[in-house]
């Protein structure tokens, strides 16, 4: 086990053990402390509310901090709009794809411990993946399949280049026929590496490293860490990462004691908001309380609030370390947060680096930022960022599904930019 494992969570609520700035984080700070406008932070609180009051959104949380410091954590609108029950800062949200960079995390951790190398083959781990094929076109319909030019790597699933989709390319057919489509894991009754052995033996959508495919490469490395550790995913990402980070509402499946703070999930189209229906499916509830609790998806499964996910980023701001605890050396981030893919991504001014997208070019891209931000999103129209040039983290989630037509998350960004009036190290 790693050294984390030999601080209990408790000793930090006891303690208060200071981070790299001598605070426990979340500290909530007066925003002009941190060259942040408390009157400017009020534009992003009421354009929030005021997608709620036009029936856009049902509600969520916005958790911006700055040097180490909380300046806004901002619930609005209602977790439940037909019960008219109020989010809360701390409510629990399906936070999809961002479990990704919590399992890019323990790759990384992996590596430091020399239990693996991100350069080694997949099937080094995973034997099942000791060869594996791709579906190639033809001009006149229909498609051939045809052995991988070369073994897939675990930096080609860290960087979404394995060629690996989500079972809707090419071979549609045949990973329909596996029951395996989708990012959607928590009706599954078997354990996520029989899903993934599975998935080996299917036709990819490219060949390895010569495309960017988002798909089920993170649950694919979820498998790995569970093969190189002993453990599963859920038991090594709790006790080696949560709960050293004590990131104590953090979880693949919702405690019973917790499940009156899962926000409700909905979808957004022309006829406003849909309370989406009960049971299993991507735009669904989902089965994250009463399902079968056996897959771990670490493409896509994790359950998590604002604040714990943003003492996750801040871990990665500060450079590997919080609150005493230590679980990356800053070489690994600075190795996670670097474009890995260059023009393969396909995105102006944005690159791919370990589990997350890397701003290259501020003006390329065209909205306010940073060159070396990076950042993701879930499919429940969350999203989240780190800036190191302005020392900054933004966490922002809610539960829609479709969210057709929704401008939010440029807003956000803008008005969380806006409020910056000095230079961070002030």
């Amino acid at each position: 086990m790693r050294r984390a494992a030999l601080f209990p969570t408790l000793l930090f609520l006891l303690t208060g053990a200071a981070s790299a700035r001598g605070q426990t984080f979340p500290q909530a700070a007066r925003p002009e402390d941190v060259g942040v406008s408390s009157e400017r932070l009020e534009r992003l609180k009421g354009a929030l509310d005021g997608y709620v009051s036009a029936g856009l959104l049902p509600g969520g949380v916005a958790l911006v901090a700055r040097e180490g410091r909380v300046v806004l954590h901002h619930a609005f609108g209602q977790r439940d709009r037909e019960a008219r029950d109020a989010m809360a800062p701390d409510d629990l949200f399906r936070i999809a794809s961002q479990t990704k960079a919590l399992v890019s995390l323990a790759m990384l951790m992996l590596q430091e411990d020399g239990k693996l190398l991100i350069g080694d083959p997949v099937s080094k781990y995973l034997p099942a993946f000791a060869r594996t094929t791709v579906a190639v076109p033809r001009s006149g319909g229909g498609y051939d399949v045809v052995d991988a030019k070369r073994p897939i790597t675990l930096r080609d699933l860290l960087t979404h280049t394995a060629g690996i989709g989500y079972g809707t390319g090419v071979a549609k057919d045949r990973w329909e026929a596996a029951g395996i489509t989708g990012w959607y894991f928590a009706h599954r009754e078997e354990p996520v590496r029989a899903t993934v052995d599975r998935m080996a033996s299917l036709p990819m959508d490219a060949q390895p490293g010569e495309k960017y495919v988002y798909g089920y490469n993170t649950d694919i490395l979820g498998a790995v860490v569970e093969a190189v550790s002993g453990l599963t995913l859920d038991a090594f990402l709790r006790s080696q990462v949560f709960e050293p980070l004590g990131m104590r509402d953090t979880h693949f499946y919702v405690p019973r004691d917790k499940a009156g703070r899962l926000v409700t999930v909905y979808s957004v189209g022309q006829g406003g908001l849909v309370r989406a229906p009960d049971g299993a499916g991507m735009q669904a509830q989902g089965q994250y309380v009463d399902g079968p609790r056996m897959s771990f998806s670490g493409g896509a499964g994790v359950v998590s609030t604002a604040a714990d996910y943003a003492r996750f980023l801040q871990m990665l701001l500060n450079g590997g370390t919080l609150d005493g605890v230590r679980l990356l050396a800053p070489s690994s981030v600075a190795l996670m947060t670097t474009d890995h893919v260059g023009a393969v991504y396909g995105v102006p001014g944005v690159g791919f680096g370990l589990g997350f997208s890397v701003v290259e070019d501020v003006g390329a891209r065209g909205t306010p930022g940073s060159v070396g931000e990076y950042g993701w999103g879930g499919a429940y129209h969350s999203t989240y960022w780190v800036d190191p040039a302005e020392e900054l983290v933004v966490v922002y989630l809610t539960q829609v599904i479709p969210a057709t037509g929704l401008d939010d998350f440029g807003k956000l960004r803008a008005l969380v930019y806006q409020a910056l009036t000095g230079p961070a190290g002030r």
